[in-house]
């Protein structure tokens, strides 16, 4: 029986999750905001084999105080459809996966864009659902405050149902184009939705013919209970944060688990969790080049990040001491914990500690080719994931040391493709095509 297969992402908005990123020596500073450098990015994903160009999206700027928000380079970003569709035509395996709000967005909107992004791509589109957690982002669509978390929720799986039910307002056939005779669709072939619901009411139906993959494929990245439920019961990859392989291992036997209480196949689910690489040639050296990027994190922006970690002012600690004890408060518990095992771990000053948290403190693979390889296949065997969305440190270096350097050594060990299964990303991605509700395929 061949190994099971890594599936992987991209995530690429921000182009670098790293805060420190764009003052990388030798980094494109623009690389958020500059088409040039990401469609070279997409097409160095694309000859790797990558799974998916992953673009994240925020309906506002981030809720952070504006000195801090000064230093972001996350700040701005381009409109992910406008910028999909224009990697579709520079791209031609490659996955194009946007976050589409169920908060903020109309379910025809969201169908009618996925749809054509699947058409214009060839079968190429994914929808990453998400709630929108920023409550600033309320204020930019007319409403005083954010809905309530549950809330959002009950609506997200009400606005899934529509966006899929409008895909299939049309069988796969309905356009006979009957030149001869006149005929141009078979109205027995359409499917008017007529859905009234508590949240939502649309008609129907999708002015656009059915996607070449049946569906986009659809991603999901709720963490939350009722986050892995709708995961559950709609998601076919799942992009999510883990802290370790074993926390991972909890997460994937517990959304894979739900899948099948609901009814679904758990192969018919990748879950991807995010994994900053960093690659040197040595461990010791890619130490370095991490250290050097969360160097470039300023002092009073990670200061403020291990404040918030602790649950304490740690404007008063001595930044080149170690961490000392620091009392439990009514802050977050396991965010403490989290940060004194970190500093324990690994000797950091107060200054390093809080340029780790303020730079980005999620899970991390850092070293050479052969032991981050070491790593995402531990995860693949023990069923701590499907594969990963990786995150890159900056651009266009980070990219191309994973490109050039890693990515070899998966295929090395049949971990990972050296050619796609097929042109689109349900077939890549081993996820069948989903049938048409309303008519049979």
């Amino acid at each position: 029986m061949p190994p099971r297969q890594l599936r992987l992402g991209a995530f690429m908005r921000p182009s670098s999750i790293h805060t420190g990123a764009w003052r990388y020596p030798g980094a494109y500073p623009d690389a958020n905001f500059n088409f040039a450098h990401l469609k070279h990015s997409a097409q160095r994903l694309e000859a790797a084999k990558f799974d998916a160009f992953f673009m994240a999206d925020h309906m506002a700027v981030l809720n952070m105080p504006i000195d801090a928000l000064k230093r972001s380079h996350t700040a701005t970003s381009f409109e992910p459809f406008t910028l999909l569709s224009a990697l579709s035509q520079a791209t031609t395996h490659l996955g194009l996966v946007a976050t589409g709000s169920t908060t903020f967005d109309a379910p025809y909107h969201i169908a009618r864009r996925f749809a054509s992004l699947d058409h214009i791509s060839g079968g190429r589109a994914g929808w990453n659902i998400v709630t929108t957690s920023n409550p600033d982002a309320a204020l930019n669509f007319g409403l005083d405050e954010h809905m309530e978390h549950g809330e959002r929720y009950k609506r997200a799986r009400e606005f899934y149902d529509v966006v899929t039910g409008l895909w299939d307002s049309w069988a796969d056939d309905a356009f006979v184009r009957d030149v001869d005779n006149g005929i141009f669709f078979d109205p027995a072939k359409m499917h008017v939705l007529g859905h009234k619901g508590k949240y939502l009411s649309v008609r129907g139906p999708l002015n656009i013919a059915r996607p070449v993959q049946g569906w986009p494929v659809i991603v999901q990245a709720g963490a939350s209970d009722s986050g892995r439920q709708l995961a559950a019961e709609t998601a076919e990859a799942v992009f999510t944060a883990q802290s370790s392989l074993a926390v991972g291992r909890e997460f994937y036997a517990d959304v894979k688990g739900r899948m099948e209480k609901v009814g679904r196949n758990p192969e018919h689910m990748k879950i991807l969790p995010a994994c900053f690489v960093v690659v040197g040639d040595t461990v010791e050296a890619a130490k370095e080049k991490r250290a050097k990027l969360d160097s470039l994190v300023d002092y009073a922006n990670a200061i403020a990040s291990l404040s918030i970690a602790l649950g304490h002012d740690a404007s008063k600690l001595d930044p080149d001491g170690p961490l000392p004890d620091i009392p439990e408060s009514n802050a977050s518990k396991s965010g403490r914990e989290r940060a004194i095992a970190l500093a324990k771990r690994e000797s950091l000053t107060v200054r390093q500690l809080a340029q780790r948290l303020g730079g980005y403190s999620g899970l991390a693979m850092v070293g050479t080719p052969a032991t981050i390889a070491d790593e995402m296949q531990e995860w693949l065997e023990t069923r701590g994931s499907d594969g990963f969305t990786v995150m890159f440190p900056y651009l266009p270096g980070g990219l191309d040391d994973f490109v050039d350097r890693v990515v070899p050594e998966l295929q090395r060990r049949g971990i990972f493709r050296r050619e796609y299964e097929g042109t689109t990303l349900r077939e890549n991605l081993g996820l069948p095509r989903p049938s048409n509700r309303f008519f049979a395929n």
